[in-house]
C-alpha cells in the first residue's frame, strides 16, 4: 500500500507539472498577493514614480470582485441568449428570429461604455449598471452558438427520433442540445472572455474591479498602475480560456 501509494502521488505530481492550467493559476494568484511585496521592483522600472504600486485596494479583493461581476453578468448572457436561441430554432417560433438577431445585434453594436453612460443616470453608480452592460453585450455570442449548434442537428436524426415516438421537448433534451453543445459552449466561452476584459472598464461607474488600476493610472498618469492592472486581467483572460479550452474537449470526448 504505501509505495501503490507514493507511485499515485508521483504521478499526480507529474501530472500538475505538465499542466499549463495549472502553472498559469499559479502565476495568477503569485501576481496577486505578490505584488504589493514588489514595490523596489517597480520603483527601479518606474523611478519618477512616488507609488509604483497600486495599493489603494487588496489585489485579491479586486480579483474576487472582478470574477463576480463577470460571473453575474454571463450567467444572465447565457441564460437569455440560451432560452432565446432554443426559441428561434422551434417551429413555433421561427418568425420571431430576425427580431431577436436584430436585438441581440444591437446590444452588441452599442459599446459597453454607452450603456454605462445610459445607465448610470438611471440606476446610479456601482456595479448595477456594469452589470447590464456586460449581461447585453455577452447575449449576441451565446445566441448565434445556440441557433448554429441546433440547425446544425442532421434533419434525418430528428425523423428517427420522432419515428422513434419521441415528443418534440424530449428530442430536444436527449438529441438536439447533446449535438449542439460544442458548438454551444464555443459560443459561451467567447461570451466570457469578451465581458473578463470588458468589465475593467466598470471601474469608471465606481465598482471594484481589476481595471480599477488601470483606471486610476490613466487619471494620475501611473503607467506602473496600467501595467499591474493589464497584466491582471490578461492572465485571467487565459486561466479562463484554457479552461473552457479543456472543458471543450471533454464535451466533444464523450459526444
Amino acid at each position: 500500500m504505501p509505495e501503490r501509494s507514493l507511485r499515485w502521488h508521483w504521478g499526480m505530481l507529474h501530472v500538475l507539472v505538465r499542466d499549463r492550467l495549472f502553472w498559469a493559476v499559479v502565476l495568477l494568484m503569485a501576481l496577486v498577493w505578490g505584488l504589493p511585496a514588489s514595490e523596489p521592483l517597480f520603483a527601479k522600472l518606474f523611478p519618477l514614480l512616488v507609488r509604483p504600486v497600486y495599493l489603494q485596494e487588496p489585489f485579491a479583493e479586486l480579483l474576487w470582485q472582478h470574477c463576480k461581476l463577470v460571473g453575474l453578468s454571463s450567467v444572465f448572457a447565457i441564460g437569455l441568449g440560451s432560452l432565446a436561441g432554443i426559441g428561434v430554432t422551434r417551429t413555433a417560433g421561427q418568425q420571431f428570429k430576425p427580431m431577436v438577431d436584430t436585438l441581440a445585434a444591437m446590444g452588441q453594436t452599442f459599446p459597453p461604455v454607452a450603456v454605462l453612460a445610459v445607465a448610470v443616470p438611471l440606476v446610479g453608480f456601482g456595479e448595477l449598471p456594469a452589470l447590464l452592460a456586460l449581461a447585453l453585450y455577452g447575449v449576441l455570442p451565446v445566441l448565434q452558438s445556440t441557433v448554429a449548434g441546433l440547425q446544425a442537428v442532421p434533419p434525418a436524426m430528428r425523423q428517427v427520433a420522432a419515428g422513434m415516438g419521441m415528443s418534440p421537448w424530449i428530442r430536444l433534451i436527449q438529441l438536439e442540445i447533446p449535438l449542439a453543445l460544442p458548438v454551444w459552449l464555443a459560443g459561451v466561452r467567447s461570451s466570457v472572455i469578451i465581458n473578463i476584459g470588458t468589465a475593467a472598464i466598470a471601474s469608471t461607474v465606481g465598482a471594484k474591479t481589476l481595471g480599477s488600476p488601470i483606471i486610476v493610472g490613466l487619471s494620475g498618469f501611473n503607467t506602473a498602475y496600467i501595467l499591474q492592472g493589464a497584466v491582471l486581467v490578461g492572465l485571467l483572460a487565459v486561466v479562463t480560456d484554457m479552461a473552457f479550452e479543456r472543458l471543450a474537449k471533454r464535451v466533444a470526448w464523450h459526444a
